[in-house]
């Protein structure tokens, strides 16, 4: 198995699927203002990518942050993107391929990731989670909780119900979905993670929270018989 080992699963999503890939790019730009770059940048900054990270964004959409993602851990970097829409996925190859970045993106479910255990350094979700319902949300924290390696960091950003609903046109543009953003951590620290950070995001209502699968106890060899350092 190599150290990106994939898993063959087959399963459909119950979340809401996106297939107007070229819009959804043009809409990102237009309610951006133009500073599509800079949120993306401020969210790959949040993670702390490094280089030679491997990385995996859940949710990629047209893979426009996990080729910026590619840039940032660079040759030895692996960078991974899934989606449940083909559409989107089509289009982040060819995005990737225009920019000569070497992203693999799959088509796979954010219930089922096809990776095996422990194998990414950073998980990334940004724009995804409103899209499931409630049980098929707790399953996606679940499993990249499972494919992050121990002292891994997750980074998600969602909407956060902090606002009225209908205000500004980002939200516009995700209007059918929100995420509680004390459910979310709540979700986070049930899969096991360890919520490092959280709070707005600078854009309309979107939230950040950015959480760790803690590493394991030192105290465990310790008591072994090991001396803790």
């Amino acid at each position: 198995m190599s150290e990106y080992a994939e898993q063959t699963v087959s399963m459909q999503t119950t979340g809401r699927l996106i297939h107007w890939a070229l819009r959804y790019d043009l809409l990102l730009s237009l309610v951006s203002l133009g500073r599509e770059r800079t949120y993306r940048d401020k969210a790959l900054g949040l993670v702390g990518l490094k280089n030679g990270d491997a990385v995996l964004d859940v949710g990629c959409g047209t893979g426009t942050l996990a080729i910026a993602a590619k840039r940032r851990v660079g040759p030895v970097g692996r960078v991974f993107g899934i989606d449940a829409s083909p559409e989107m996925i089509a289009r982040a190859n060819k995005k990737a391929q225009k920019a000569g970045m070497g992203v693999v993106f799959k088509n796979a479910v954010a219930e089922a990731l096809p990776f095996s255990d422990g194998q990414f350094d950073a998980v990334l979700n940004t724009l995804m989670l409103h899209h499931l319902p409630r049980k098929p949300r707790a399953a996606c924290v679940r499993e990249m909780f499972r494919v992050l390696k121990p002292g891994g960091r997750l980074l998600a950003i969602d909407f956060g119900g902090t606002r009225p609903k209908g205000r500004g046109l980002f939200s516009q543009l995700h209007r059918h979905g929100e995420v509680n953003l004390r459910d979310l951590i709540a979700a986070f620290e049930a899969a096991g993670f360890r919520p490092t950070a959280s709070g707005p995001f600078g854009v309309g209502d979107l939230h950040y929270v950015l959480a760790e699968v803690p590493a394991p106890d030192a105290s465990v060899g310790a008591a072994s018989g090991e001396r803790k350092l």
